[in-house]
C-alpha cells in the first residue's frame, strides 16, 4: 500500500466518522437560503412542489434523512455516510479521469 493510499483511506474513514457520529446531532434551525427568507420575509414565495421532488433520489431522501427509517438519528447519520460516498465516489472518479487524459498526452 503506498501512501497515497494511506491518505485516502485514513481521510474517507475521518469524513465517514464525522457523517455517521457527529451529523444527528446538527442544529435543527434553519440553514443558508431557508434562513435568510425567512430573514428577509420571501419565503412565502417558495414553490409548493419544487422541481427537485420530482427527481429519482428524492423518494428515499427528505431533509437530510432518509424517509423510511423512524429513528430520526440513525437515519440522519446513514443519509451523512451515503453523502459522503457519493461525493467520494464522484471526486474519485473525476480525478481517476483527469488523470487518465493527462498522462495521455
Amino acid at each position: 500500500m503506498n501512501k497515497n493510499s494511506i491518505w485516502i483511506i485514513s481521510g474517507l474513514a475521518c469524513a465517514l466518522g464525522i457523517a455517521a457520529f457527529l451529523s444527528p446531532f446538527a442544529s435543527k434551525s434553519p440553514d443558508g437560503l431557508d434562513r435568510v427568507s425567512q430573514d428577509l420575509k420571501f419565503e412565502s414565495k417558495a414553490a409548493a412542489e419544487p422541481p427537485t421532488k420530482q427527481l429519482p433520489f428524492a423518494q428515499i431522501f427528505e431533509e437530510y434523512s432518509i424517509k423510511f427509517i423512524p429513528n430520526q438519528k440513525v437515519s440522519t447519520a446513514i443519509a451523512g455516510v451515503t453523502g459522503t460516498m457519493v461525493v467520494f465516489g464522484l471526486a474519485w472518479g473525476i480525478g481517476k479521469l483527469a488523470t487518465r487524459k493527462s498522462e495521455s498526452q
